[in-house]
């Protein structure tokens, strides 16, 4: 597993449309959007805003991982990668454990460094560094899970692209991370609370203003890790097919 590691970080440092998805265009937005809903608003207002863009902005945009991933995943079956590992005395769970620890990698250094953005521009609290760090390890592996689900199931890269973006922009809608959640209708309330994003942006705000109670902090944990176990079961389930399609 650690030459599939070693390979996928490799690999993906070379990979400019990576680099796009999950720094360039994050970066862009936030910048854009604080500009925009700031501009001529009072100070305490403006904190408000500020604390509410980076951490939506950055729960938003860490889905779209799920596009490099499908690209990767059916690069790998399509080139033959995938059937020469099978015919080696590799484990076949290795390849796919790898590959997933390689986006959980990706994906925490992107939360990172998008948080320390809006720390370092913008003075954004920390007042719950540990429930912060901990939430992001597990958005990380949330997200990457159902990376891993999505990309045994899709057929081609285009459905991927197609299905990621229902699932990154649907949940922001969904999830409160667009506009306050209060300000949506009851009903699409109730449903974005199906979602990971309200979860995690909640935890996140909650956690940056020091408000986040320890209940809360382990049902959103319990949610977002209930999300990752199922995605995992479901993808090695999926794998025989995924492997069975594989080119020689």
């Amino acid at each position: 597993m650690a030459a599939i590691l070693k390979m996928g970080i490799i690999k993906s440092s070379k990979d400019k449309g990576l680099y796009f998805w999950t720094f360039i265009l994050p970066i862009i937005f936030i910048v854009l959007f604080i500009s925009i809903f700031t501009s001529g608003t009072m100070a305490d207002n403006k904190e408000e805003v500020i604390n509410k863009i980076v951490p939506g902005y950055t729960v938003m945009f860490v889905f779209f991982i799920m596009i490099s991933m499908c690209y990767s995943f059916l690069e790998d079956r399509n080139k033959g990668m995938v059937a020469r590992l099978a015919s080696t005395p590799l484990s076949p769970y290795a390849y796919l454990m790898g590959k997933w620890g390689v986006y959980i990698a990706i994906v925490l250094i992107q939360i990172s460094g998008l948080m320390l953005l809006g720390k370092i521009v913008y003075q954004i609290p920390f007042a719950q560094p540990i429930y912060l760090i901990t939430t992001a390890i597990i958005l990380s592996m949330t997200v990457t899970s159902m990376g891993v689900l999505l990309s045994l199931l899709i057929q081609s890269s285009n459905a991927g692209i197609a299905v990621t973006q229902i699932i990154a922009l649907g949940g922001a809608v969904l999830g409160g991370l667009w506009m306050p959640i209060e300000m949506l209708p009851d009903v699409i309330q109730n449903i974005g609370k199906f979602t990971p994003q309200y979860w995690t942006h909640q935890a996140f705000q909650e956690a940056m203003a020091g408000t986040l109670a320890f209940s809360q902090f382990l049902k959103v944990c319990g949610i977002l890790l209930g999300i990752t176990i199922t995605s995992i079961i479901l993808a090695l389930i999926r794998y025989p097919r995924f492997l069975r399609k594989a080119k020689n």
